[in-house]
């Protein structure tokens, strides 16, 4: 109201002030409005030190270990076919994952994985709120990782405090400059690694250091560079907050039965300072630390209840169970707990913890579902495919001799990681002769290794059996024959032919 009061009063002074115009009045909305926002106010998170600031560590460390050294793994698929184990080879439009290939025309196994990460999360979620944003989100992991460099260079929440309000000097600007390029460094070492997910990683980090390597891995290095920076180092929890939509939408996937973390008021309260020997009559457990403030990275403060910001990163739990130790009241006064427990023990009740609810139990069996759709379309799994595509212009061809043509353009994958022979026979279309374009007749198709061949083939109808035919197309199939093993491909084709043969 004091600032609407602020701008009627400004605006009637304009109107009725000789020469002050309508730009003095816009000058002074624009005033008040820029009021209405707040900026950002730097978090220092305190180091935590704990039972889940160590499972934390853990999972950093392990997450970060795969992402980096996952692309130097080898894997041996044979002489013809890349070794790293982890391969997005978008030159040969292949997905390799250890023993498994994907093709293009197979991009429904990364459908299916999305689908069961999508799942998965889900039920994690309706079982213990966000310990994804907390502990295995890059976001989170990254950012970890940049207050943990920033805190080498800087020290802990009080002395990088004291150094941002510290005017500029030869100790701060390199400590700020120190701080900065540790994280470039970082955001280097993480696009670096991306960009080895996309080639051969011994090769392309050769062709890197060299200045040979393509333009595109250059730029692209250059991006996630920047990125990993901005994210992790200077956004950090802005993005958590602003720019992931995880946090609203996971509230439709929590209930009282949830674990979350969060803060017993009925122990705590009625809260305040306490002083060695005091009694604790008449007063919560909670002596008013802001301990669990100091710690956490998004800057909330638990005791405010459920928030949008709480990542569920437990270090609040880690920090609280200290303090306690310290004052000799029992731990846990912030704890993972459900909604339903906190109320049953605040009413005198007892808790209880129901994991296998209906929520659990569809999201599980959901998952079930899709696992079981998948394990099948993966055992029986082709090593063979063949496409078939039949000439448009023309459709046939008359020869000379009242015989009908059509043409065929055929191609063969070979998934398997061993060069293959193959033939290739007319069934169905009685007197049909085939003629392969570069080959012999009944000479064997060789595909190489992991590989596909294109083919032009014409099948011939004489005179005599096109007469004999019915009128209109005439569906056969076209066989894939594997020349070693016997096993069969087929694909059924029409046999186009004049209305009226002659």
């Amino acid at each position: 109201m004091m600032h609407m009061d602020r701008f009627i009063i400004s605006a009637n002074e304009a109107e009725a002030a000789p020469g002050v115009g309508q730009l003095d009045v816009r000058a002074v909305n624009r005033r008040d409005e820029r009021a209405l926002y707040a900026g950002r106010q730097k978090i220092y998170p305190k180091l935590a030190h704990g039972r889940f600031r160590t499972i934390k560590w853990a999972v950093m460390a392990v997450t970060l270990g795969i992402y980096y050294a996952l692309p130097w793994l080898r894997w041996d698929r044979g002489p013809d076919l890349p070794d790293q184990a982890v391969l997005l080879d978008m030159a040969s439009n292949r997905y390799f994952f250890f023993f498994l290939e994907i093709w293009p025309q197979e991009f429904y196994y990364i459908t299916g994985l999305l689908v069961l990460g999508a799942l998965s999360l889900f039920l994690v979620t309706s079982v213990a709120g966000r310990v994804w944003c907390g502990y295995a989100c890059p976001q989170t992991v990254w950012t970890d990782l940049m207050i943990y460099v920033e805190r080498l260079w800087q020290g802990d929440r009080n002395a990088r405090m004291q150094l941002d309000r510290r005017p500029w000097g030869p100790v701060k600007i390199f400590k700020k400059t120190m701080t900065h390029a540790s994280w470039l460094l970082i955001g280097l070492l993480t696009g670096g690694a991306f960009v080895f997910y996309f080639r051969d990683a011994p090769t392309l980090a050769h062709e890197l250091l060299t200045g040979t390597a393509p333009a595109i891995a250059y730029l692209f290095l250059g991006i996630f560079t920047l990125t990993t920076y901005l994210l992790g180092g200077i956004a950090r929890e802005q993005v958590c907050i602003y720019m992931c939509p995880w946090p609203r939408i996971q509230g439709a996937m929590v209930d009282h039965e949830t674990l979350l973390v969060g803060y017993k008021d009925y122990r705590g309260e009625p809260r305040g300072a306490h002083k060695k020997g005091q009694t604790w009559d008449n007063r919560g457990d909670c002596i008013d630390c802001r301990a669990c403030v100091a710690v956490c990275p998004m800057g909330i403060d638990i005791r405010d209840g459920s928030q949008l910001e709480c990542i569920q990163c437990a270090l609040c739990i880690d920090a609280c169970n200290d303090i306690m130790h310290k004052v000799g009241r029992p731990a846990n006064l912030i704890a993972y707990d459900t909604i339903a427990n906190q109320d049953a023990v605040a009413s005198g009740g007892s808790a209880s913890l129901r994991i296998i609810r209906p929520r659990t139990l569809l999201y599980a069996g959901l998952i079930a579902i899709v696992s079981a759709i998948m394990l099948v379309v993966l055992l029986n799994r082709t090593t063979l495919e063949i496409n078939v595509l039949h000439d448009r212009n023309p459709p046939y061809v008359m020869l000379s001799d009242g015989g009908v043509r059509n043409g065929y353009t055929i191609k063969i994958l070979n998934k398997l990681h061993e060069p293959r022979e193959f033939t290739l026979v007319v069934r169905g279309l009685p007197g049909a002769q085939l003629g392969i374009v570069g080959l012999e007749p009944g000479a064997n198709i060789r595909v190489t290794t992991d590989d596909m061949r294109e083919l032009r083939a014409f099948v011939t109808l004489p005179k005599a059996d096109a007469a004999r035919a019915v009128p209109g197309p005439i569906p056969f199939f076209l066989v894939v024959k594997d020349a070693a093993s016997g096993s069969e491909t087929s694909r059924g084709v029409n046999f186009q032919k004049p209305p009226r043969s002659p």
